[in-house]
């Protein structure tokens, strides 16, 4: 049982890390986001509904593309991960607790922030062992039956999430090409610190019951 709630509660406090640092991003979105965040904007200028509710629709079609692909990547929490994010992006947004953009260096500081949050919640939420999220599944998936490198496959993916983005008019700058490169180093190095702490926190109780 305890397992459960610890790794519940890293999936959760993760996502809605996430969800917040997307927010932050999306308030100074002319320095540029994230290729998916970038395709979710443009959707939403185009067609309305609201960003994090664009994150949902594209997030639920990937994981229908996975499970034709290869379903084994599909879990609970690829679903959790696909139906939150978008909506707690919107909630961080509508609270309108976050600085506007001010077109200074103010707004690289906030976009750094952005980063450095979405990096430690990647790395909280994965820890929490109860599944990959919609898009990292479907790259997963894909990268199986390709037989290619994941590495590649996520290169390619977000290239072609990219450029149909860029094709809808969605905010692209320079920080879209430092996304990954700043925020994977974060992530490898939190993964390996909550995984630690995630596994100290069920050890725990096996020793209090011992």
């Amino acid at each position: 049982m305890r397992e459960k709630v610890v790794s519940y509660s890293f999936f959760f406090l993760g996502l809605l890390l996430f969800g917040f640092a997307n927010a932050i991003a999306v308030k100074v979105k002319y320095l540029g986001l994230h290729p998916w965040e970038v395709l979710n904007v443009a959707l939403f200028q185009h067609l309305g509904f609201t960003i994090g509710t664009w994150s949902v629709m594209v997030g639920l079609f990937f994981v229908a593309i996975s499970w034709f692909i290869n379903r084994k990547y599909i879990n609970i929490g690829t679903f959790l991960n696909a139906m939150l994010v978008g909506p707690f992006m919107d909630m961080f947004l509508w609270l309108d607790i976050l600085p506007s953009a001010t077109n200074t260096s103010l707004d690289y500081l906030n976009l750094a922030a952005s980063v450095i949050i979405a990096g430690i919640a990647g790395g909280l939420y994965v820890a929490g062992g109860v599944g990959a999220g919609p898009r990292d599944g479907f790259m997963l998936a894909l990268s199986e039956r390709l037989n290619a490198s994941v590495s590649r496959t996520r290169i390619v993916v977000e290239c072609v999430i990219l450029g149909i983005g860029y094709l809808l008019g969605g905010p692209i700058f320079i920080a879209t090409f430092f996304y990954t490169f700043i925020m994977s180093p974060i992530f490898q190095v939190t993964l390996r610190f909550f995984q630690r702490m995630r596994n100290n926190l069920i050890e725990a109780e096996v020793r209090v019951k011992v």
